[in-house]
């Protein structure tokens, strides 16, 4: 019915308001000076290492909710030979790649942690891992969390690289329906508005909290911040 068209628009605008805001939370303006302090990292880290953060915008806090978990955003190290790491992310609007500093500050309490394949990785596996990261940057968000789909989202940005990159698997795929039967007391009702009523039981996807408890990882450092 024509009604409902406002409210959809009204719902899509909102959508993207709260993603925006974990976008750009800690950053300045595109024209003013970078508002992250530069800085090294508290442990020497390489290309491919992970970094799990927690963002408070609200459907990231409803992803911790969900997954019973303080992860919510991760991103993977593309870059250490300057003066701090360069994350590469899938974030909205886009994926692009943020210096360390950055990535961090955006973290309630600067809390983060930094986890590792537990095998080495080669010298020619990291070469590949950059690879597959640069040909996903400038990719749109994907607010429905679907490995189906032709954009991106965090989880599933880091998933990928590193499987295509260096032939690991990291992260659990899973549907919607066996996410949620994981933690039954978890609340539908924002999920239901985010699908706008309908939420995709059979949709396959991968979460920040499954990549950070997959048995193929190592933790490098962890912070509980301030």
């Amino acid at each position: 019915m024509p009604m409902h068209q406002p409210s959809m628009r009204a719902l899509a605008a909102a959508l993207a308001v709260l993603l925006a805001a974990e976008a750009h939370a800690g950053e300045a303006p595109h024209d003013a000076p970078t508002a992250c302090t530069q800085a090294a990292a508290a442990a020497p880290l390489q290309v491919g290492d992970i970094v799990f953060i927690h963002v408070k915008p609200l459907p990231f806090e409803v992803v911790s909710e969900a997954t019973r978990s303080w992860v919510n955003h991760v991103g993977i190290v593309v870059d250490t030979s300057g003066a701090e790491p360069v994350i590469a992310e899938s974030t909205f609007p886009w994926s692009k790649k943020t210096p360390w500093s950055c990535f961090i500050a955006r973290s309630a309490h600067g809390r983060y942690a930094v986890k590792r394949l537990s095998t080495p990785l080669t010298p020619a596996q990291q070469a590949a891992i950059v690879a597959q990261s640069e040909r996903r940057l400038g990719v749109f968000y994907d607010t429905g969390f679907n490995l189906e789909s032709k954009r991106q989202f965090c989880s599933r940005f880091v998933y990928e690289v590193l499987r295509d990159g260096a032939g690991a698997t990291v992260g659990e795929v899973e549907s919607f329906k066996t996410l949620f039967a994981h933690n039954p007391a978890a609340s539908l009702t924002f999920w239901r508005w985010w699908f706008f009523g309908a939420i995709p039981w059979e949709r396959s996807t991968v979460t920040p909290d499954s990549v950070f408890r997959s048995a193929a990882l190592q933790t490098v450092v962890e912070s509980a911040g301030d």
